[in-house]
């Protein structure tokens, strides 16, 4: 009872102030020591003692060390909270911090479920599989699940050719391609017509460029080709579908004409 009453009114001890923060008595003669949360009076008898706003300025750290925020960081983002001014900014900054740990966190809550999706339907544990599609998700890449289709030798290459490349580079060419191939058919653009086989040329080497030349993963590429049923990309589907008959018949009057079969030995 002595020790209750040697206490001001309005504050509190270390430990009170731990279980009103749910945090540790040792926590707090850590940001103590640091410099993070001085206590605010000192009792006679060497008790460290805190107020309303040493509670506004722990939720203030513990908010940031959540948000990701290291202690020095904090340290140099902590400011006065003397005036209305100054605490509604303090709120705001972490309200804003708070939002963009909510976007990060609905993203990768994203990522680990369509991770699940995708090693559902590969039916086999494939962890570079696996970090592949992590990797291109964090890339914002919607066509992660393409790598799904291709076999291991298919993808070593492909990893290669795009470490330090966006995917995108060919993805978005390709997409490109297969709505011209459509356009080119509607039109009645004639396959071995100079505009066809300029097209099947463009077309040709852009598949060149993401294989890097590699024929022997043509066979691959083909059967990846053969199951658009199976891509999970509706858009990407309907586009191959539309194109497809278009572009067989101008690649093989664009090598008919160079007088060339590079599918020979891929088979």
């Amino acid at each position: 009872m002595d020790k209750l009453r040697a206490i001001p009114q309005g504050y509190m001890t270390v430990g009170q102030l731990a279980k009103k923060m749910k945090t540790t008595v040792r926590t707090l003669q850590y940001y103590d020591k640091e410099g993070l949360l001085s206590p605010s009076k000192v009792s006679e008898g060497g008790r460290r003692l805190y107020d309303d706003k040493d509670v506004v300025k722990l939720h203030q750290i513990q908010s940031m060390k959540y948000l990701g925020f290291s202690l020095d960081d904090i340290k140099t983002r902590l400011v006065a909270l003397d005036t209305p001014k100054e605490v509604a900014a303090v709120l705001n900054k972490q309200a804003a911090a708070m939002r963009e740990k909510i976007a990060d966190l609905k993203k990768t809550l994203k990522t680990i479920e369509s991770l699940s999706e995708e090693t559902l339907k590969m039916q086999t544990v494939d962890w570079r599989k696996y970090a592949d599609i992590v990797v291109l998700m964090q890339m914002g890449n919607e066509n992660y699940w393409v790598v799904t289709h291709f076999e291991d030798k298919t993808m070593e290459v492909f990893r290669n050719r795009f470490e330090n490349r966006d995917p995108n580079e060919i993805i978005i060419p390709m997409e490109r391609l297969f709505s011209e191939a459509k356009e080119l058919s509607e039109s009645n653009v004639l396959p071995d017509s100079e505009k066809g086989l300029k097209f099947a040329k463009e077309f040709w080497d852009t598949v060149m460029d993401a294989t890097g030349g590699d024929m022997s993963l043509i066979p691959d590429l083909t059967n990846f080709a053969a199951k658009k049923d199976s891509w999970a990309s509706k858009r990407l589907r309907e586009k191959w579908a539309a194109a497809e008959p278009y572009i067989e018949k101008a690649i093989a009057a664009y090598f008919t004409k160079l007088g060339v079969n590079p599918f020979e030995g891929n088979d």
